[in-house]
């Protein structure tokens, strides 16, 4: 690796993990205005639900263009190629971006977390009901469309929302215990990823407690039946007022 490209990678890295924690607010906010929907649902306040789903999806694609500006930051050490000319990374970053972008499923009213804060909003009067034109099978497969890969811990068997001490590898995105993962990680040789089938081989310095796994184990939590109601929800009911003044 040249000097350059060491450089660009340690920059990337100091970028990717501040624009991570911006990520990790955004996705905190758009929680938050789901537990404020489903509260305004149930005290019949249906035009204030209206209002916050506008505001949810403008903020779902500001959420987009952040993930993938973050993870354009952390590909662009690979892409860059050393010239003799200077190299335009306005450009390169760009280019970068759109790729991901271009290559992402969710966009627009199919972002599973538009869904997810409909679906949340419907079963306050409907709950195990499908959402109007939609079929029960749709229901499963988007309400399970989530970035947690595994539910539960393959080293210890413990659902991923009891674990005391999560980590999340890097390269795999599969989940476990951080005291358990490490052991593996010291004793197997090689220590590949204990998820059936999962090719990867696992790093102490790749397997982390990233910014977004707290937030997804919470919203997995919440989602189950016995986890109805939502705590620390910011409050936000100003922005509401203001608009019907």
């Amino acid at each position: 690796m040249s000097s350059v490209t060491a450089k660009l990678s340690n920059a990337a890295n100091v970028a990717s993990s501040d624009a991570q924690a911006l990520v990790a607010e955004m996705r905190k906010a758009i929680g938050s205005m789901k537990s404020l929907a489903v509260d305004f649902e149930k005290d019949g306040k249906s035009d204030k639900v209206k209002k916050l789903e506008e505001m949810v999806l403008e903020m779902v694609a500001s959420y987009d263009d952040c993930m993938a500006l973050t993870q354009a930051i952390k590909d662009l050490p690979g892409v860059y190629q050393p010239s003799d000319q200077p190299t335009d990374f306005e450009t390169l970053m760009e280019s970068e971006v759109n790729k991901i972008k271009d290559a992402s499923s969710a966009s627009g009213q199919n972002h599973p977390l538009i869904r997810q804060f409909r679906e949340s909003v419907w079963n306050v009067h409907h709950a195990g009901q499908p959402m109007p034109g939609e079929e029960q099978e749709d229901v499963i497969m988007t309400s399970t469309q989530m970035s947690i890969l595994n539910v539960t811990c393959p080293l210890t068997g413990k659902p991923v929302i009891e674990l005391a001490d999560p980590v999340r590898c890097v390269d795999c995105k599969h989940i476990y215990e951080k005291g358990p993962v490490m052991h593996y990680i010291r004793t197997k040789k090689p220590p590949q990823c204990p998820i059936a089938g999962c090719p990867r081989v696992l790093q102490v310095g790749k397997v982390v407690c990233d910014p977004l796994l707290l937030i997804e184990i919470d919203e997995l939590r919440s989602s189950e039946p016995a986890a109805q109601n939502a705590t620390n929800i910011e409050d936000v009911t100003d922005l509401l007022d203001e608009d019907e003044e």
